[in-house]
């Protein structure tokens, strides 16, 4: 394994000021397989004669820093005082906070901000619920609702060991679009309740990012919400991951230089993923897509079909493509396939299989932490390789995705994120990456370029424009009277 900053450890060291064996600390720290950050000395923290270091390690594991304190404590003149776990230092007391943007600090302070002033903004929504999206945190807060079925690859962990995800994609939203988003995990799995649940909450949002749900019940309960509030809700596991994905693959026709109505793709990984960017590549120009899962390619002809036992996502998949009913595993399947986006899991394809596609051939290898396989072993048969890691050229990351479109959703005062927009957004992520710049290991934008959810935010609003379905006046700045439901 790799070190990484996740096992990211401060150590706090006491030293002899004499003869400091700072060299040989650094020495035994890279010898036990440390990578050294950074070393800060403490003011005055150490007893006559002694000082006291601080040394940031990244490591690859909880034992790789035993391993490491070994090395540093059986060092010469030097004593190790107590260590920090930066990630777990950084989630105490949970990640993100709530502020106010104006001081109450005087008797007219508080009576504009609270009563009686504020009744005098009650009754004007009260008059024209529209106006919460002027007057209220709603036209800039998205709810990031869960509940915690579907965790990462961690699987159903349960609503309390979401939370740390949800505050994660919190963060994002903020820094990377200027979003006030809040988590919400649910202490329920039945679609049902959490389909009331955000209904009910759904006045005090402005959107609902719907995360890590497990399917096929992530499906149901977005197509109900779609239908039974006014406000955007997207499930970011399906269309971010689309998203993104389509994004890569423009920029990757453009140098392989293929029609993309021509293209022939495999999918393996039907899930929430999986189907989301098989709808999007079809609303896209591209017929020839075959999927697999573990039973191997989905067609009518396969025995689940013809018996039933399909679930509803996989018998619309069926129905939907793989038009010469081809059948076999994902090695047989791929032959002849100018695409391969894997969703699944690491050895899901063998490196020689790869060499059985068409020339100038395109892997998504997404999954996480390993990806179906290694970049350095596609590499002798591809001509152009995508991952979700950070570590390898061209992660594909929904980061790049959901603060823009959410951003423009609300800019746009948009009711719904519709299929138009996330092309749109698609399209807008691959702008980002200049001509000058594309080439086979930069076919997509990094996910600190912070021109990206800038971009991605204007290609939605002017998509919702053209939809007819922005409510917003851009000379005024409000929204369109809403109907109440």
């Amino acid at each position: 394994m790799a070190v990484s900053a996740q096992y990211s450890v401060t150590i706090r060291v006491e030293l002899d000021a004499r003869k400091e064996p700072l060299g040989r600390l650094t020495a035994a720290i890279a010898e036990a397989g440390g990578q050294l950050q950074g070393v800060d000395l403490v003011p005055g923290a150490g007893p006559e004669g002694k000082r006291v270091r601080e040394f940031t390690i990244d490591a690859t594991d909880r034992d790789h820093w035993e391993r490491i304190l070994r090395a540093i404590g059986s060092t010469r003149g030097a004593r190790v005082l107590d260590y920090v776990d930066r990630t777990m230092q950084m989630h105490r007391g949970g990640k993100i906070d709530m502020r106010n943007k104006y001081p109450v600090k005087t008797r007219d302070d508080l009576s504009m901000a609270y009563t009686p002033g504020v009744a005098r903004v009650c009754m004007d929504i009260h008059a024209d619920r529209s106006k919460a999206f002027e007057y209220t945190i709603k036209k800039n807060t998205v709810a990031v609702v869960s509940d915690g079925s579907a965790v990462l690859g961690l699987g159903n962990i349960g609503p309390e060991a979401a939370m740390p995800v949800m505050e994660g994609k919190c963060m994002l939203f903020k820094e990377f679009a200027g979003v006030d988003a809040f988590p919400i995990c649910l202490d329920t799995q039945d679609a049902d309740e959490i389909v009331r649940a955000v209904e009910l909450m759904a006045p005090t949002f402005g959107g609902i990012n719907l995360e890590d749900i497990s399917a096929p019940r992530c499906f149901e309960i977005e197509d109900r919400l779609k239908e039974s509030i006014d406000i955007p809700v997207f499930h970011d596991d399906q269309h971010g991951t689309a998203v993104v994905t389509m994004a890569a693959l423009f920029n990757a026709l453009k140098i392989t230089g293929k029609p993309i109505e021509e293209l022939r793709v495999l999918v393996v990984g039907l899930g929430a993923a999986g189907v989301a960017v098989t709808k999007m590549m079809l609303a896209s120009g591209i017929t020839q897509i075959v999927g697999c899962d573990r039973k191997g390619a989905v067609s009518t002809k396969r025995e689940d079909y013809e018996s039933g036992e399909m679930n509803e996502a996989k018998r619309w998949y069926a129905e939907t493509t793989n038009p010469d009913v081809i059948q076999g595993d994902p090695d047989d399947v791929i032959e002849g396939m100018d695409i391969f986006v894997g969703l699944s899991g690491p050895g899901i394809i063998q490196p020689e299989s790869l060499g059985k596609m068409n020339d100038d051939a395109i892997v998504f290898a997404m999954a996480n932490p390993t990806p179906e396989v290694m970049p350095e072993e596609a590499a002798p048969y591809v001509r152009i390789m995508a991952t979700g890691r950070s570590d390898f050229p061209n992660q594909i990351n929904n980061v790049l995705a959901f603060p823009g479109i959410f951003r423009g959703a609300l800019d746009a005062g948009a009711p719904s994120i519709t299929e138009e927009m996330k092309l749109a957004a698609a399209k807008g992520i691959a702008m980002a990456v200049s001509e000058e710049d594309l080439a086979e290991d930069y076919i997509i934008p990094s996910v600190f370029n912070r021109d990206v959810a800038p971009k991605v935010a204007e290609s939605v609003v002017e998509e919702a424009k053209r939809d007819g379905i922005a409510r917003i006046d851009e000379e005024t700045g409000t929204f369109a009277t809403v109907e109440a439901s």
